[in-house]
């Protein structure tokens, strides 16, 4: 019987740990809305949590939000933003491999990270009913990093996704009442993510194989020695021959392959798809507005390519001739998955007095797109691979509003609430999201007719977001809870010729 035979059996396990390293770069891995989200590309909108975010009024960012808003904008704005993200995510429990023995490392020390989130908006008024407008923004975005040692090295280590649009609005008003409008969006989406492959366990893979190859050899020859084609003598001579060339092998791949035997995988992908959106405003008083959007979901054909180190046994695996096609080689290959970034719905409601103003928000996600995602690979030989990620859909509630102190001087304020699209069963230290309470504060300030400026804070408190077990490709089990928060300071300036 040769190597080869032997480990035949092994190379699904081997394949999976392949397959999951290129498939995680192509699956999003928070910031201030749920899973992956962002709604930030306004300052004064962050100010009171985003309510009344398109219907408030004086805001550029609704170019991005809802078109139909635009018909509020009386002349030419040009409106600029930049919050900065901090969130932070700390893990606490414990890990093992496949086979029960507790998996080496730390905490992965604080995962998160701080980053830039910037905004651009121009809308102008072309005549007395149309309005057109362009923004630049960032509607989906994430990062997550630990350390590259910590016990859940083998699910994720860094994990980066940003999804950037330009979008294209315009605006119709119908009368004093109603105005409508539509988008459409560009989105580029590039995902860049990092894992270490725990090649023990693929070793121990190739063992298991290398037993079930033995054992069915063994099988064969009692079998031929019962029907007489072979003498007794001959046949426990060759069962232990048998026997004793598996077990050499077997003790040959645990010598390559030891415990904290780790290789490294990094793949980037990336893709440009169209949306659209549509809205509608209404004006039932002179004090109250109301406005719903519609935002499609768009749906990217990830390309991928995944790079590797392996480990030096490992590589002498690979050099032995009887072993060629039998286990993956783990070098450069390239992957396409298909991701769609869900659709949003959003109403949104303002009341406006001399003094005051106050507004609500309502938006659901369709994060129940994020069933399943499959990926296809390159390589014909290597089948493919599908994970389960089972999301449900999202709903974001908020209340907030402006006070004037005075014609140039505005203070905001506001609360909000969001779901998180996974929990405990299907959470992982990718995505280690749950669910939000956000409280905001901003201030507003008017330097003359044609120029203003806002800045905004909020903080998130995130609920216990508990890990039931995440499985990596090679079997190793994390088990713990994430402790995160969230920080936002953002900025704006906004000029109207």
């Amino acid at each position: 019987m040769s190597f080869r035979s032997f480990t035949g059996a092994a190379r699904p396990l081997a394949l999976a740990a392949l397959s999951v390293a290129i498939l995680g770069a192509l699956v999003p891995g928070a910031a201030h809305a749920s899973a992956f989200q962002l709604k930030e590309n306004s300052a004064t909108g962050l100010g009171r949590a985003y309510a009344g975010s398109t219907t408030a009024g004086g805001d550029v960012s609704v170019v991005a939000n809802n078109p139909a808003a635009m018909s509020d904008l009386d002349g030419t704005y040009v409106q600029a933003d930049i919050t900065a993200i901090n969130f932070s995510t700390k893990f606490t429990g414990s890990s093992h491999d496949v086979l029960g023995r507790p998996i080496s490392g730390g905490n992965g020390g604080d995962g998160g990270t701080t980053l830039p989130v910037p905004a651009l908006a121009i809308a102008t008024k072309v005549s007395d009913r149309v309005n057109l407008g362009i923004a630049l923004d960032v509607p989906f975005g994430f990062q997550t990093e630990y350390d590259r040692n910590w016990m859940g090295r083998y699910d994720a280590i860094k994990t980066k996704l940003q999804s950037f649009d330009s979008t294209l609005s315009a605006s119709f008003k119908i009368n004093d009442q109603w105005s409508v409008g539509a988008s459409a969006i560009a989105e580029r989406t590039n995902v860049d993510l990092t894992n270490a492959i725990n090649f023990n366990a693929v070793g121990l893979g190739i063992q298991q194989g290398i037993g079930a190859q033995t054992a069915a050899g063994v099988a064969q020859i009692q079998a031929a020695a019962q029907a007489g084609q072979i003498p007794p003598a001959q046949a426990a001579a060759m069962i232990q021959a048998a026997v004793q060339q598996g077990q050499a092998a077997a003790a040959g791949v645990a010598a390559l392959t030891p415990p904290g035997g780790d290789g490294y995988a990094q793949v980037k992908g990336g893709n440009w798809a169209w949306g659209w959106q549509v809205g509608a405003y209404w004006k039932p008083t002179t004090t109250d507005r109301l406005a719903l959007n519609y935002r499609s979901r768009i749906t990217h054909d990830i390309d991928g390519t995944a790079n590797f180190t392996t480990t030096a046994g490992y590589g002498l695996l690979l050099a032995n001739p009887a072993l060629a096609g039998s286990i993956p080689p783990f070098q450069r290959t390239a992957g396409t998955a298909r991701l769609t970034n869900p659709a949003v719905a959003s109403l949104s409601y303002w009341h406006q007095e001399e003094k005051f103003g106050l507004g609500m928000d309502v938006a659901w996600t369709q994060w129940s797109l994020m069933r399943q995602v499959t990926l296809n690979y390159a390589n014909p030989a290597q089948p493919t691979t599908t994970l389960p990620f089972n999301w449900r859909n999202t709903f974001y509630v908020s209340v907030g509003g402006d006070y004037y102190l005075s014609d140039k001087l505005t203070l905001r304020g506001g609360l909000a609430i969001d779901q998180a699209p996974m929990s405990a069963g299907n959470r992982d230290p990718r995505v280690p999201d749950a669910a939000r309470r956000m409280a905001t504060v901003g201030l507003g300030y008017k330097v003359s007719d044609h120029f203003e400026i806002n800045a905004s804070y909020a903080h998130i408190f995130v609920s216990h977001a508990g890990v039931n077990g995440s499985k990596s490709a090679t079997g190793d089990v994390l088990t713990g809870s994430f402790d995160d928060y969230g920080n936002l300071l953002s900025f704006s300036a906004q000029y109207k010729f």
